[in-house]
């Protein structure tokens, strides 16, 4: 069977890097750790590795609500604990009575310090507190490197997991019905909006998949993908659950609130 045609063109350099890390510790008969996935790159590690095999995975990203998670893929004698997947948890201190930082500011920043976006994992925000969470490999770069966010000086602080803010976001999962699995019809059917409208957007330059920005409309959703549209929040593909009587698509998505 060829793994490659469930899967798009362009995920083939991460399927293959799944098939090595499977590969490897099948070989070896150690741990594999993963930097952090999107739930995405999630879905195709679960399809790969399977559930019944002498390969098994578990996914942890610092706290159970987290979105990006490490995968600790293993034999099937090992038993994980959360130190295997070696995450740490950082706290903003920053003058909050003059400056608002946001979450693509301290995205940005981070990733302005040429890691990949792998290394870093959710960036929780709750009031003014603001953490995030990284691969323990770049503690002590992340600590030499991150003095600011924008204009303002921060501090760093090293917090315990139990410290981490839970988000707040909370979701709620809808059943759409949808002629196809286009982007601009599923972004149609999940908000409601006509056809040219969520083309409009598109175009536009206001919708990410995967924290990508496409403006590709024929761009075919999966399972695990994340949809984000400017003005709409974000969506969570869970599951495609086939086709209708009258050959239509149902979708279980996961709906921001």
């Amino acid at each position: 069977m060829n793994i490659y045609q469930h899967f798009r063109p362009e995920e083939r350099e991460f399927i293959d890097q799944v098939l090595n890390w499977k590969d490897y510790v099948d070989t070896a008969y150690t741990p594999k750790l993963t930097d952090f996935l999107d739930p995405r790159e999630q879905h195709i590690l679960k399809t790969i590795i399977g559930e019944n095999g002498t390969i098994k995975y578990q996914f942890f990203g610092g706290l159970s609500e987290t979105e990006r998670k490490r995968a600790l893929i293993m034999p099937e004698y090992f038993s994980p604990t959360l130190e295997d997947f070696q995450i740490t948890l950082f706290e903003i201190n920053y003058p909050t009575k003059f400056v608002t930082i946001e979450h693509p500011k301290v995205l940005g920043t981070l990733m302005s310090l040429g890691l990949k976006r792998g290394k870093f994992g959710d960036i929780l925000i709750k009031g003014e507190r603001i953490q995030f969470l990284v691969s323990r490999e770049i503690n002590d770069y992340i600590k030499n490197n991150l003095e600011s966010i924008g204009r303002a000086t921060i501090q760093l602080k090293e917090a315990r997991l139990e410290e981490a803010i839970i988000p707040e976001n909370s979701w709620v999962d809808q059943s759409v019905t949808v002629s196809s699995l286009r982007l601009d019809t599923v972004i149609s059917g999940i908000h409601n909006l006509s056809r040219q409208k969520s083309l409009n957007f598109i175009q536009q330059g206001l919708v990410k998949i995967n924290w990508t920005l496409t403006e590709n409309p024929s761009f075919e959703c999966y399972d695990g993908d994340l949809l984000s549209v400017r003005g709409y929040g974000r969506v969570k593909i869970l599951s495609i659950e086939g086709k209708t009587k009258k050959e239509k698509w149902r979708i279980i998505v996961g709906k921001q609130k």
